[in-house]
């Protein structure tokens, strides 16, 4: 993101929305710690820009609809996309070149060397499943992903990834998806199981994995 346009706060505003979702405008200020003020102030200069937008949420129960803030499609640019269109096309140009069962070996062996690097900087089984998907989400958000953890009971976790750099080459080659899965599976030990329960190119808003134990 460009911090020559987009002072600090702003910026952190901006990821907070990314990693949340539409918020309102009071929770946006009790989560990063600023008055009530100051977030609205930036909210409407960052909407006056085309970053931002505002949109109604029916009310729970019998209470008013809320407003809630999100970004735009104009916002998504001040995130890193490690150059996607160029990637893109370079896959075409690969398929064009070696075809499909060309390409498909390409993305095989990208998927083995994630596997070294990810197993050689994961700790071993041994350690806790806990520990082992909190590191994998610090590697993932070093390769801009913006991944965190969540615990959704005991021995069962969500890896949230809330952006994906190489959404356009995904698009162009749904094979990189589906072998990212099987990295995560061989990567974390024999002992968990995987699923994706939320995918950007399905429609949803981020990607999202359920990590857990195998039973026993």
């Amino acid at each position: 993101m460009a911090s020559e346009t987009v002072s600090s706060a702003k910026q952190r505003l901006l990821h907070r929305l990314k990693r949340t979702g539409p918020t309102t405008a009071g929770v946006l200020a009790d989560q990063l710690g600023m008055t009530d003020v100051a977030v609205r102030q930036h909210l409407t200069v960052l909407e006056d820009d085309g970053r931002v937008r505002q949109d109604k949420r029916p009310a729970a129960g019998r209470g008013r609809p809320s407003m809630v803030w999100s970004l735009t499609d104009d916002a998504e640019g001040l995130f890193p996309d490690r150059h996607g269109e160029l990637t893109a096309g370079l896959i075409d140009a690969m398929r064009r070149a070696f075809g499909e069962r060309g390409l498909e070996r390409v993305v095989l062996l990208r998927a083995e060397e994630q596997v070294a690097q990810y197993s050689e900087s994961l700790p071993g089984p041994s350690a806790s499943l806990k520990r082992r998907v909190e590191s994998l989400a610090l590697l993932r958000t070093a390769e801009g992903y913006m991944a965190e953890v969540v615990r959704e009971k005991r021995g069962c976790y969500l890896l949230v990834e809330h952006h994906c750099p190489i959404c356009h080459a995904a698009r162009t080659c749904a094979g990189l998806c589906a072998a990212e899965l099987e990295v995560f599976r061989r990567s974390l030990g024999s002992d968990v199981s995987v699923e994706r329960t939320a995918h950007v190119l399905a429609g949803d808003a981020r990607c999202a994995y359920r990590i857990q134990r195998m039973p026993d």
